[in-house]
């Protein structure tokens, strides 16, 4: 399914390139996860994430947005200010493919026709489909530490809400600076609530259960665009 995914990202990035004005780049940034292990900051990107995006510029203030990026999710407790995580020092790291789709919006007018240097910020909505391990923990003595087992591959759906920056220092380069959450339909990328033969058993559950898991990308974008510039003039 994520292939095909993909493929429509492309297909959308290759079609009628000179009919409207397009953009595409790459990401390049951090990720952090938030959920049942780690710490508790909103914000900590600690691992490398990084890809590719496509944008179509209907108007100045609207741009229809396609993406891939790829990262792992990464945390341990092992320095946690909480004593509690702590002293369990848990440690996961779940490798997450995602393909996202939607729309951006800009606070001011964006008009690549302006020669003048122009920075607006936006926000960004959409639907986000994204792939994942799947794991359970299996408890252990009380000297010995947790065991991480993978039992497969899952696909989830998530809810991106992307904030940014950006400025177009001539009408061919685009640079942004963005911050962006995702809330997953899954509450298992750390392996605290598990759906497989041992999804009833509460020993292999732990933290908030009636929560699901966030996932967060912060970082730059540069796009170069291309295609026919369209008029955005007011009549």
């Amino acid at each position: 399914m994520l292939k095909k995914v993909i493929l429509f990202l492309l297909m959308i990035a290759g079609g009628s390139v000179t009919a409207q004005f397009h953009e595409i780049g790459v990401f390049l940034g951090g990720s952090n996860y938030i959920g049942d292990v780690g710490t508790d900051r909103f914000v900590d990107p600690n691992q490398l994430a990084y890809g590719i995006l496509y944008k179509w510029n209907m108007t100045d203030r609207y741009s229809l947005r396609a993406g891939f990026t790829a990262t792992t999710l990464s945390e341990n407790e092992y320095g946690n200010s909480d004593i509690n995580r702590f002293r369990r020092s848990f440690k996961i790291d779940n490798p997450i493919q995602e393909a996202l789709a939607g729309i951006e919006i800009n606070f001011t007018e964006f008009n690549l026709h302006d020669p003048t240097t122009i920075v607006t910020p936006y926000l960004f909505y959409g639907l986000s489909y994204f792939r994942f391990n799947q794991y359970y923990l299996t408890p252990n003595g009380p000297i010995d530490p947790p065991t991480y087992t993978n039992y497969g591959k899952d696909e989830k759906i998530g809810i991106p809400l992307i904030l940014g920056i950006k400025i177009n220092p001539n009408p061919f380069l685009v640079l942004g600076l963005e911050m962006g959450a995702r809330y997953t339909l899954t509450d298992n990328l750390d392996g605290s609530n598990p759906q497989n033969e041992y999804a009833d058993n509460p020993a292999y559950k732990f933290g908030n259960i009636g929560n699901n898991d966030w996932y967060l990308f912060t970082g730059l974008t540069i796009s170069f665009t291309f295609g026919d510039l369209p008029c955005y003039c007011k009549e």
